[in-house]
């Protein structure tokens, strides 16, 4: 049975592994490698935004949302629930692939209430802008 997640290089092993599925994945990938242009920056600020997710630290300073209501917008508004649900099972997938334990099920958790939450969001600026 793999160890659970205990530190930034665990963190970054799974960010990057992950990323590795959401760029070859034919439905979701475009979503990411249409506008993310520096893909070690992008690892290094989700490594950050798990690591404060995960360990309480506060690394990470951005709004997820705008950025994902901004990547929404410039996809003319086509990202579905769906598409978070293929998300959800690539990052449920390599967390199961990597790790084990109580850090390993937060990170679970965390991601299936933040994915509700960001779809709720673009959403709601949909309807603002109707």
């Amino acid at each position: 049975m793999p160890a659970d997640i205990k530190t930034r290089e665990d963190v970054y092993s799974l960010v990057c592994n992950f990323y590795k599925k959401v760029r070859k994945d034919p439905e979701i990938g475009h979503f990411f490698n249409e506008v993310i242009r520096d893909w070690d920056a992008h690892i290094e600020k989700l490594t950050d935004f798990w690591e404060s997710n995960l360990f309480f630290k506060a690394l990470y300073k951005e709004n997820p949302q705008k950025v994902h209501v901004k990547v929404d917008k410039e996809n003319n508004q086509e990202i579905a629930s769906y598409h978070f649900g293929i998300w959800l099972n690539l990052w449920f997938e390599t967390i199961d692939q990597l790790f084990s334990g109580e850090l390993a099920n937060r990170a679970k958790n965390n991601a299936r209430k933040m994915s509700s939450h960001l779809y709720l969001k673009i959403f709601q600026a949909r309807e603002s802008k109707a």
